[in-house]
């Protein structure tokens, strides 16, 4: 289904978000403050904080009384800085980074956490035929959007060739037993930035409910996994950001329960250069930032690192062949171009079974 929104598209100074820590993606989901997600409750709490190089924020209904509150803001906090210690790229001890650095093609043991994700991404990169892929970390960084940041240039071709020859998800192994990574090339190098903060998201859910919990709704830097009911005894109710990189406004409201959501576009995290827009999201074909008129893909799936790394496969596939893959794949996802100073809106019929008349 295609809808045209006649929403402009605002001119004037561009807001140029700098790249966040790990996981920084490029578009949020905005959670509501509004009627039936009330951050104060009396039936709920809220906890909060830092995590990622982004924010983290757990909305919880009906509660076991006998809960904890303290403790429980300390387990999550502890379950997300292991997430941390094994899959960043900025912490130069972490799992992840030790196997970069690995200059071998030796199996790398690493933990049966690390290896699910790494599985999950190459599952989807086979899918997507490639379009999600990571193994561009050196792309991404000579783009100016890695660790550390640069000043924004353009690359030469000459560079861009020599990143492309270290990349490609096909020399990336992995096994789940015993769990290990392997490089079919020493420099290979692995980012997990499109996955692993879904992964995180996923991850605090299932902690809370085995705490008893099941009415959560978890975000991490605008990913999200909503379980049960808000406080309302409602589904969550959330709204989906409208691509605009010089204000931040509802497009639409979305009620979720028992899913992941997560949200990639190209308008938050860019540079520009004598009037053209640089997207962070790599084509892993080209070694160029993403350059038709996609601007965000909303994807909606049973786990919220699913719909982490679709979310980026489906921008990178742009607007015509990525509706194709969603539809094809039976994937639930929004996507919304531009033509010229109006928005088009389009979901797959998953997508709209999902949401209904919303």
């Amino acid at each position: 289904m295609i809808e045209n929104l006649g929403l402009g598209i605002v001119r004037g100074r561009l807001l140029q978000v700098g790249v966040l820590a790990l996981l920084q993606v490029s578009a949020m989901l905005v959670l509501l403050s509004m009627p039936g997600c009330d951050r104060g409750a009396s039936s709920g709490i809220a906890l909060q904080g830092a995590t990622m190089g982004t924010s983290y924020s757990v909305q919880l209904v009906a509660v076991p009384p006998s809960l904890d509150q303290d403790a429980l803001q300390q387990d999550v906090d502890s379950l997300l800085a292991q997430v941390n210690d094994m899959m960043s790229t900025y912490q130069p001890d972490s799992e992840l980074s030790r196997f970069n650095a690995m200059w071998s093609t030796d199996w790398f043991p690493v933990s049966h956490e690390l290896a699910r994700v790494v599985a999950e991404a190459q599952r989807i990169s086979a899918l997507s035929d490639g379009a999600f892929d990571v193994t561009v970390g050196p792309l991404v960084n000579l783009w100016g959007f890695g660790p550390p940041r640069q000043e924004d240039r353009l690359p030469r071709q000459s560079e861009i060739d020599v990143a492309l020859a270290k990349a490609g998800h096909a020399k990336l192994q992995v096994r789940l037993d015993p769990p290990a990574l392997r490089k079919q090339q020493p420099d290979l190098y692995v980012d997990l930035s499109a996955i692993a903060k879904g992964y995180a998201v996923d991850r605090v859910a299932e902690l809370l409910a085995g705490q008893g919990i099941v009415n959560a709704l978890v975000e991490i830097g605008g990913e999200l996994h909503a379980r049960g009911h808000n406080s309302r005894d409602q589904a969550w109710r959330i709204a989906v950001e409208r691509p605009d990189p010089s204000a931040r406004r509802v497009f639409r409201v979305l009620s979720l329960r028992e899913m992941g959501m997560a949200t990639s576009g190209d308008y938050r995290n860019f540079f520009e250069l004598d009037g053209k827009r640089y997207s962070h999201t790599i084509d892993p074909a080209t070694g160029r930032p993403v350059m038709h008129n996609l601007a965000s893909v909303t994807m909606c799936a049973e786990s919220t690192m699913q719909a982490d790394a679709w979310a980026t496969a489906l921008l990178v596939l742009g607007p015509e062949r990525g509706f194709e893959v969603a539809q094809e794949k039976g994937l639930a996802a929004l996507l919304i171009s531009r033509d010229g100073e109006t928005l088009n809106a389009r979901w797959t019929d998953a997508f709209q079974a999902l949401v209904g008349g919303e």
